[in-house]
Parts: C-alpha cells; sequence; structure tokens
C-alpha cells in the first residue's frame, strides 16, 4: 500500500485518514468480488481466495489489490499453433465441458470431476470484471499424458470459453494427474475476443493454475491416479520450476470430495 507522493508531506494526521479510506476501500474492493462471483456462479466466497479452504498461499490481498497473476510458460504442449498442432481452430473447441475428444477423434478422460471456475478481473481498474475475453485451458490427463502430443489421436482436456458479464468462465474437467518433475497444474491463455482465440499469435497472458497439496494426496490415493502420487511424493511447490517463487496468486481454492468432485475457483487479474 503506498501513499500518493503528493500528500507526503501533510502531516501525520493527513496520512492517518488516506490509509483510513484505502483500508476501507479494501473491504468495499471484497465485498464486491465476492459478490461479483456469487452472481456469475452461484458459489461462495472461496473462488475468490475469500478465507476459501485449500486455497494454499492464497489469501484476500490478492483480489483485494488486484495483482496481476504472474507470467508463465505455455510449456511444450501448448495446442495453440505455436509449438505444433493447433486445437484452437478444432470445430466445437468453445465449450464448458473438456472431458472429450472433438470430430473424428474419439475418447473421454477418465478421472474424478474437476469444476474449475475462473473470474477475470482488471489489475488497473479497481478489480473490474471482464466480459468478453476469451480463456483458453488445457491440462494432462490423469496418467500426467497431454492430448495431441503424447497422445496424438486425441484433443481432449483442451477447450475455449468466453468470459460472461461478471468475468466468469466455467469448465467441467477432471483432476489432473501429477507427472515427474512438475506438480500438479492447470495452463490457461487469455485472448481479447472469441474472434482472436484461434492462434497464439493473439494471446495477451499466459499462465498456470496451482493445486492444494492435500487435495491432490487425497485425489491420488484413488484408483487411476497411482502415478500420480507416486510423482507427487517426489516433488514440492518449492521445488516446481514454474511455482518455486511463489502460488500466491496462482493457487486455487478447492471444496468437495473424491466421491462428489471437487470445484475449483480463482480470481485471474490481467492489466486490461
Amino acid at each position: 500500500m503506498s501513499i500518493d507522493n503528493h500528500s507526503h508531506d501533510k502531516g501525520l494526521e493527513h496520512d492517518l485518514r488516506i490509509l483510513t479510506r484505502q483500508q476501507d476501500r479494501r473491504q468495499i474492493l471484497r465485498w464486491m468480488a465476492g459478490a461479483t462471483f456469487l452472481a456469475g456462479c452461484g458459489a461462495g466466497t472461496e473462488g475468490l481466495g475469500l478465507d476459501g479452504a485449500g486455497a494454499e498461499g492464497a489469501g484476500t490481498d490478492g483480489l483485494a489489490s488486484c495483482s496481476t497473476i504472474p507470467e508463465e510458460t505455455q510449456g511444450p504442449y501448448p495446442g495453440d499453433g505455436s509449438n505444433g498442432p493447433n486445437a484452437l481452430t478444432l470445430s466445437g473447441i468453445v465449450r464448458g465441458d473438456i472431458r472429450s475428444s472433438l470430430g473424428s477423434a474419439t475418447g473421454t478422460a477418465a478421472g474424478i470431476v474437476l469444476t474449475l471456475k475462473l473470474t477475470l478481473v482488471s489489475s488497473t481498474r479497481s478489480c473490474s470484471p471482464l466480459s468478453g475475453y476469451a480463456i483458453y485451458l488445457w491440462h494432462c490427463d490423469r496418467d500426467g499424458k497431454y492430448s495431441m502430443y503424447d497422445l496424438p489421436s486425441q484433443n481432449y482436456l483442451r477447450g475455449v470459453q468466453a468470459t460472461d458479464a461478471n468475468g466468469v468462465v466455467s469448465f467441467t474437467t477432471i483432476f489432473p494427474g501429477c507427472y515427474a518433475g512438475r506438480m500438479p497444474h492447470i495452463h490457461f491463455e487469455i485472448y481479447p475476443s472469441l474472434a482472436k482465440a484461434t492462434s497464439a499469435s493473439n494471446k495477451i497472458k499466459t499462465s498456470q493454475l496451482a493445486l492444494p497439496v492435500e487435495v491432490c494426496k487425497a485425489v491420488y490415493a484413488t484408483s487411476g491416479y497411482t502415478s500420480s502420487a507416486s510423482n507427487l511424493s517426489r516433488t514440492s511447490y518449492a521445488q516446481d520450476n514454474v511455482f518455486r517463487d511463489g502460488t500466491s496468486l496462482q493457487m486455487a481454492s478447492v471444496t468437495g470430495s473424491t466421491t462428489a468432485g471437487y470445484i475449483a475457483t480463482l480470481p485471474v487479474a490481467i492489466a486490461a
């Protein structure tokens, strides 16, 4: 929190009044963010890092100050035309449920159901929701394999959604696996519109979402995630080459169970 440079010479009493007003503004922003998410998704405040359960490293400051989410590598399997295949040109890629392959590809990714909700806001305009943007999301399957690369005959676990009036997108997918050398994660790219979401050359942001360790352990103890449990036991966020500098703005809040499925939510702030 900073004080306007033009006010630094007006005395302690003036500074305290400014700090009080800024603190009040933080409380208002927290309330507004919660209300926005409730209206857009019908979920609780855990979706925006507002004291959400399981949100390891996720506090209120990330949203209240609208800190821009870190730029991260797209990795070797983006499927956005920058490194081989381009899922963005597939018919039907704009979809909410990304568990099955599209077109002539057949196959559905097995695993525990995960509903993922992202809320896109402006880091330069007081957390204002950003509507009409497009978010392309992809991740590995429960075996740690990526469609279109490790599995060239499949294109599942990839999809695009446009943000609604509240800046929200929602995807139905499966809980991703953990492969050697990386902590569990989900990739996403942000585009200015659906019309622009056809090639990596149009993206305006690339980042990754992290998942709480205890939730990962619970999922990986179930049938089908055996290799993920072994890989998770050999690494940590402190060792991860993407997340080792911190996960405070990328750690999703997760609720649910292995039997009912999980809901993961994350506020995503960009300079727009």
